[in-house]
């Protein structure tokens, strides 16, 4: 398999908090069975590698948070139960027949319970830029934006205006007002799923002056 424009990116649907045992297993699996040039894998493991740079991704971002009136740098998954991998998934540039081998390998891997588009027979890849953006970390500078103090309640539309899913609106499900965040429900890529953003990454859009 020479062709790596039939390499696309693909959502994958993993069990929550089980996101990185699912991307280690993945890695590992497609070198012992000899998969790894239907993905961006290196057959020779390294010595500190990254699996992210595989593209065989958990993405997360670095943000800072205040607690007991201390704050502190920490990792967070952008998008909790959901690991993103790049391979050739396909056997033709149609998309109609499915590279059997690594179809069966991917439903074998432990956390993962599939594919998030398409069908459960015809999985649907996203685009290089939907990847791109939800890949795309945040700097520990970046995330020292001082936070603003809103008010929100549970129910109410906000839009995201940092972070990869900027610009995306999404309605407010839960409310932590002692670490300052806020779970929302956004549509990606057709699907509701839950995001837990800092208050600082959305602005209001319905007016409700009545919050936490």
């Amino acid at each position: 398999m020479n062709d790596d424009m039939q390499k696309q990116w693909y959502v994958l649907k993993a069990l929550t908090g089980q996101e990185q045992k699912a991307q280690r297993q993945i890695v590992a699996q497609a070198r012992t069975n000899g998969l790894c040039e239907y993905f961006d894998i290196p057959e020779e493991p390294t010595k500190d590698e990254v699996l992210n740079d595989f593209n065989v991704a958990v993405p997360t971002e670095r943000v800072v948070e205040t607690k007991d009136g201390k704050k502190r740098t920490i990792t967070r998954k952008v998008c909790p139960g959901y690991v993103l991998v790049r391979m050739a998934l396909y056997a033709d540039e149609a998309h109609k027949k499915l590279n059997e081998d690594l179809w069966q390998f991917i439903q074998r891997i432990p956390g993962i319970m599939g594919f998030l588009g398409g069908t459960s027979k015809k999985p649907r890849p996203i685009t290089d830029a939907e990847a791109e953006g939800m890949l795309r970390r945040q700097s520990a500078e970046e995330a020292k934006k001082p936070r603003l103090k809103v008010n929100f309640n549970i129910g109410e539309t906000v839009c995201v205006n940092e972070g990869p899913f900027m610009n995306f609106n999404g309605t407010i499900e839960q409310i932590d007002p002692d670490s300052g965040r806020l779970q929302i429900s956004v549509s990606i890529f057709g699907r509701s799923a839950p995001v837990t953003l800092e208050y600082w990454q959305v602005r209001r859009i319905t007016d409700n002056p009545k919050g936490v």
